[in-house]
C-alpha cells in the first residue's frame, strides 16, 4: 500500500470517528494520524485530508445528497458517508487526478464497506467529477498536478514502519 493509500486509510478512519463521535477534538484526531502514521510528511496530508473534508463537510453532504438518486445521507453507512465525503472532497477541492481519487475511493469501500460499497460510491463519485475535469484519462495522467504537499507515491513493503 502507497503511503499516500495509507494516509486516505486513516484520514476516512477520522472521519468515521468524528461521524460518530463529534464531540472528539481536532488534538486527538491529530494524535490518532500521529499513533497510526510514522511519516511526518504523510501525517500532514492525512490530517490535510481529514481537515479539508470536515471544513467543507456541509457543502459536500449537500452535493453527495444531490447526486444520491434514492438515498438519503443519514441512512447511508458512516463507512460508505466518510469515504463518499473525502472523495468528494478531493474531487472538488484538490487537484487530485480524477482517476486517483475515483480509484482510492473504490478501494477505500472495498476495504470498509459492504459488498455493494465500491459500486455505489463509484457512482456517486462519478456524478459529483467537476465539468472541468471530465477529461480523457490519458490527457490527465500526462497533466496530472501534485495534490496538498508533494508525495511521491511509492509501495511499502510493508505496513509495520508506518503503523
Amino acid at each position: 500500500m502507497s503511503k499516500r493509500s495509507k494516509a486516505r486509510q486513516v484520514a476516512v478512519q477520522m472521519l468515521f470517528q468524528t461521524d460518530l463521535n463529534p464531540d472528539v477534538s481536532g488534538r486527538i484526531i491529530r494524535e490518532m494520524i500521529a499513533e497510526r502514521l510514522a511519516d511526518h510528511d504523510i501525517q500532514d496530508f492525512a490530517w490535510a485530508l481529514f481537515a479539508g473534508t470536515m471544513e467543507h463537510r456541509a457543502e459536500l453532504d449537500e452535493k453527495i445528497q444531490r447526486v444520491a438518486e434514492n438515498w438519503k445521507l443519514h441512512r447511508m453507512a458512516a463507512t460508505d458517508r466518510a469515504v463518499l465525503r473525502l472523495g468528494a472532497f478531493e474531487l472538488t477541492c484538490t487537484a487530485t487526478p480524477v482517476g486517483v481519487v475515483l480509484d482510492e475511493a473504490v478501494e477505500l469501500a472495498k476495504k470498509f464497506g459492504s459488498r455493494q460499497s465500491s459500486q455505489f460510491v463509484n457512482g456517486v463519485l462519478d456524478r459529483l467529477i467537476p465539468a472541468e475535469r471530465r477529461r480523457p484519462r490519458r490527457e490527465e495522467a500526462r497533466e496530472a498536478p501534485a495534490a496538498l504537499p508533494e508525495i511521491p507515491e511509492q509501495e511499502e513493503e510493508t505496513d509495520s514502519e508506518e503503523e
